[in-house]
């Protein structure tokens, strides 16, 4: 059933004309997916270096020094036929939504409940990622995803404190963190006070819009099958997607994996149109 989506269409009416060259499409439903062959094809496991002034390492409370991780690509494609619109943080965050959270790190506003990384053993074990914050915008076009697809962009800009934003994913594009971006993988040798994960073969398992119990006085803004979501969706049963990898005993600097085949990000990649980085 096509319908408009009220609350966000209200929203609508203030954003710039030059919003891509197009006004947000709220008619009919958004449905976001998490691209499985991204994910199963662009992991690394490697050495690096991580410095105390990385906010990945604050925010996932990472000891600075060498560390063993696995890095990962995520992309979430809006396979429906209406957009994901989000429109201005500052706006949200003024009004106290729950959308947004204030990262004093990155100085500006990290969108909370957006995607759940994990990493899970053979048997059952389950690590969490370091990554904190997201900008939801318009990465890279997915036309193979949705049979409406828009031809142009309409969000691409984050946002910070004072300076407005305007995120979303139009139907038919898809929000992607390249993995070297920060906060993109799950550390291996217990430098975040996780345990150690062991050399072997583990999923990596990605929610989209993931549900949540509120706590109290929190905001649940769609409810179904007792959960929270926080964007409005035609189907919360297609948000997840897994990959298989393994994790060797000495990867090195340079890695092992696919991801070891991928060239270097562009900068529309990693910077939204303001210049600013999209983690």
């Amino acid at each position: 059933m096509r319908r408009i989506l009220p609350a966000l269409a209200a929203l609508a009416l203030a954003l710039p004309a030059a919003a891509g060259n197009r006004p947000p499409d709220l008619t009919g439903n958004a449905d976001l997916i998490v691209d499985q062959k991204v994910l199963e094809q662009h992991w690394i496991v490697r050495d690096e270096t991580f410095p105390a002034t990385f906010c990945s390492v604050v925010e996932g409370d990472v000891t600075p020094g060498d560390h063993r991780v696995i890095r990962f690509t995520v992309s979430t494609p809006n396979q429906g036929d209406a957009d994901i619109f989000i429109g201005d943080p500052n706006v949200h965050f003024a009004a106290g939504d729950g959308l947004y959270e204030m990262a004093t790190c990155h100085n500006h506003f990290h969108f909370r409940h957006y995607a759940k990384y994990e990493l899970i053993g053979a048997d059952g074990r389950v690590w969490k990622a370091a990554k904190r914050g997201f900008c939801m915008i318009d990465v890279s076009p997915a036309p193979n995803v949705s049979d409406s697809a828009v031809k142009t962009w309409a969000y691409r800009i984050c946002g910070r404190i004072g300076t407005p934003g305007n995120q979303g994913i139009s139907h038919g594009w898809a929000d992607v963190y390249v993995w070297k971006l920060g906060g993109q993988y799950f550390v291996l040798d217990g430098g975040d006070g996780q345990p150690v994960v062991p050399a072997g073969t583990y999923t990596i398992r990605i929610t989209v819009n993931p549900g949540f119990v509120a706590a109290p006085g929190e905001p649940c803004p769609n409810l179904s099958g007792g959960f929270c979501h926080q964007l409005p969706e035609s189907n919360y049963n297609n948000n997840v997607a897994e990959a298989t990898v393994v994790i060797p005993d000495h990867p090195g600097k340079t890695g092992v994996g696919p991801g070891t085949n991928d060239q270097a990000p562009h900068d529309s990649d990693i910077h939204d149109d303001n210049g600013d980085p999209i983690d």
